[in-house]
């Protein structure tokens, strides 16, 4: 367990119970999200840093019946209150690292990761993780339900040229890590960057 894997767990632990009450109108911008994917019914998806599993009726809906859904978050907190949601009936729901993921490689159709590229403590490493449980073609959405502004303001902090989500930094980060940018939207109410898998590994 690194220092920064206690940090997260910490952050997140104190706050999972209270989490889905705090934040109950990001619904339509998570569905909104998703549908960014154009996931078909069959399709395999990993909502990377799941935490209570507020994406994963959408991931469900888009992917049918016969579709796979897999939360992965790195928090106990939050994974049991997706489960007391009844979000583990939606989905499987994995206690794991996104930086070492349990799946074979390019066994998976998207990743959804809301919230997640600010907690990646080595983001290159752990992009590049994502990359390989993706097959070549597959997508990945990065996503917020507030755009990168809002979210400063909310945090009482100015935005910074390093901030990793703006898009000079994300376009080079991504393409070095397998994945190719296709599109970018920072909005008010949303924050959204989509990539594809690339043949090789970045």
């Amino acid at each position: 367990m690194t220092l920064d894997h206690t940090h997260v767990q910490e952050f997140f632990g104190a706050r999972a119970a209270g989490w889905d009450a705090r934040f109950s109108g990001d619904g339509p911008a998570y569905a909104s999200g998703v549908a960014a994917l154009a996931l078909r019914p069959g399709d395999a998806v990993l909502d990377a840093g799941c935490g209570t599993g507020r994406a994963l009726p959408a991931l469900r809906q888009a992917v049918g019946r016969e579709g796979t859904v897999i939360g992965a978050d790195l928090t106990p907190a939050m994974l049991e209150a997706a489960v007391r949601a009844g979000r583990d009936g939606i989905g499987a729901l994995l206690l794991t690292d996104v930086a070492r993921l349990p799946l074979r490689s390019a066994s998976l159709d998207a990743v959804f990761a809301a919230g997640l590229i600010a907690h990646l403590p080595r983001p290159a490493d752990n992009l590049r993780e994502l990359a390989r449980v993706v097959r070549p073609g597959g997508q990945l959405a990065l996503f917020h339900p507030v755009g990168r502004a809002s979210l400063a303001a909310r945090q009482g902090r100015q935005l910074t040229g390093d901030d990793l989500r703006a898009e000079p930094n994300l376009r080079p980060l991504l393409g070095g890590s397998g994945w190719r940018l296709v599109s970018y939207a920072d909005e008010e109410a949303r924050f959204l960057a989509v990539a594809v898998r690339q043949n090789g590994q970045g």
